[in-house]
C-alpha cells in the first residue's frame, strides 16, 4: 500500500462539492485501470467508480451517478474525482487504487493503494 497519493480530501456542507486527486507514486506500474474507493466507519470498503485509462471506459456505483465524476489526465498519470451534490452519507475515507485491467469495482481487481483521504459531509 502506498503506492499511489491521494489529496484534495477535507469537509463541506451538504450539497457542496470536492476533488479529490491522485497519482502514482514511485512503485506504482501498469495502472491502466484507476479507480476510488470509499470506507465508512463500520462497514466494507465499497467501490465508487474506475476508469480504464487507455480507452476512457468508465463505471459508477449507484448511490454517486450523477453526482460523481471520474477523469484521467494521460500526461500527468494523475486520477481525479469531481464530487457535487455530496452527501453526508458520503462521508468516509476514499482511497484511491490501480490496476492492470478494469474488470469493475471489485477491490480484488486492484494492486496498487493509496493511504487514503477523510471526506466529511455534514447537514
Amino acid at each position: 500500500q502506498g503506492q499511489l497519493v491521494e489529496s484534495g480530501g477535507g469537509s463541506v456542507q451538504a450539497g457542496g462539492s470536492l476533488r479529490l486527486s491522485c497519482a502514482p507514486g514511485r512503485y506504482a506500474y501498469n495502472t491502466n485501470c484507476m479507480g476510488w474507493f470509499r470506507q465508512i466507519p463500520g462497514k466494507e470498503r465499497e467501490g465508487v467508480a474506475s476508469i480504464d485509462t487507455i480507452i476512457g471506459t468508465t463505471v459508477y456505483a449507484s448511490p454517486v451517478k450523477g453526482r460523481f465524476t471520474i477523469s484521467h489526465e494521460n500526461a500527468a498519470n494523475t486520477l481525479y474525482l469531481q464530487m457535487n451534490s455530496l452527501k453526508p452519507e458520503d462521508t468516509g475515507m476514499y482511497y484511491c487504487a490501480a490496476g492492470p485491467g478494469c474488470y469493475g469495482l471489485a477491490p480484488d481487481d486492484f494492486v496498487y493503494w493509496g493511504q487514503g483521504i477523510q471526506v466529511t459531509v455534514s447537514s
